[in-house]
């Protein structure tokens, strides 16, 4: 791993108020992680707009969150595998018109089609991982700069993976992408060091959702935490309180 790697500080946790008045984008929003960070965003009250390609599971979020007390999500529906960059383009100007602002972003969303040897990789799948993966955060980050450097202190949250295990055989294009995600982050927090913007990676420990069930398929996965421990720790990130963590590998995995 070429980034600096930090474990989480003793004094890393979140308050009800700890993102109070910020926006917060979370994409992937239903899948596990997703929707596990877009919940302990609101709790920590954040006005949380949550992104993937399915409105209607979109909508399933935004109702369970609301049935939990939490405070209603902003719906905004983008696939990820087929924006362009006028769908960018729109999310961020709807942001600054509706909301006004962005203080933060989350790209929980991932392309993972299970293990597959190079040679029986299927093109459309490496493509599909390599563009969610890495082109899609790129192109969203991107067509919100403005906005997040306009923020007095905003931040975005990379999720990486284990890359002791990513460069074995099979791992194919996720585990590539997440080697590219890895340089992204270093590239980009060289850029914007001297900003009020923060970049930075996230490792979780291994979690109880589809993905670690798709990769690991002979292994128990009830034995597994499910992510909230994984989300607090974004929510850590995506506050002013993480600056020491700002161009770092936060390492959530145990010794």
């Amino acid at each position: 791993m070429s980034l600096p790697v930090m474990r989480p500080p003793a004094d890393g946790q979140v308050t009800a108020d700890s993102l109070a008045g910020r926006v917060v984008l979370v994409t992937g929003a239903y899948g596990g992680l997703g929707s596990a960070v877009a919940r302990a965003a609101s709790k920590a009250g954040a006005t949380v707009v949550i992104t993937g390609r399915r409105r209607r599971q979109l909508e399933h979020l935004y109702d369970a969150m609301c049935a939990e007390g939490l405070s209603e999500p902003v719906i905004h529906p983008l696939d990820m595998e087929t924006a362009t960059p006028t769908d960018y383009a729109a999310l961020a100007a709807g942001l600054e018109s509706d909301l006004g602002r962005l203080d933060g972003i989350v790209h929980a969303a991932v392309s993972f089609a299970g293990l597959t040897p190079i040679a029986m990789h299927k093109p459309d799948e490496w493509l599909r991982a390599l563009h969610v993966n890495v082109s899609a955060p790129f192109a969203l980050t991107q067509a919100c700069m403005t906005l997040l450097l306009r923020a007095g202190d905003s931040s975005v949250v990379f999720v990486l993976d284990n890359a002791e295990l990513l460069q074995r055989a099979h791992w194919g294009g996720y585990g590539v992408s997440k080697a590219a995600l890895e340089r992204l982050v270093a590239i980009l927090h060289q850029e914007t060091d001297e900003s009020a913007l923060r970049v930075h990676a996230l490792l979780p420990a291994p979690m109880r959702t589809r993905l670690r069930r798709q990769a690991y398929f002979g292994e128990d996965i009830m034995q597994h935490p499910l992510p909230d421990a994984t989300a607090g720790a974004a929510i850590y990130l995506l506050g002013a309180q993480a600056l020491p963590a700002r161009g770092k590998v936060l390492d959530l995995r145990p010794y």
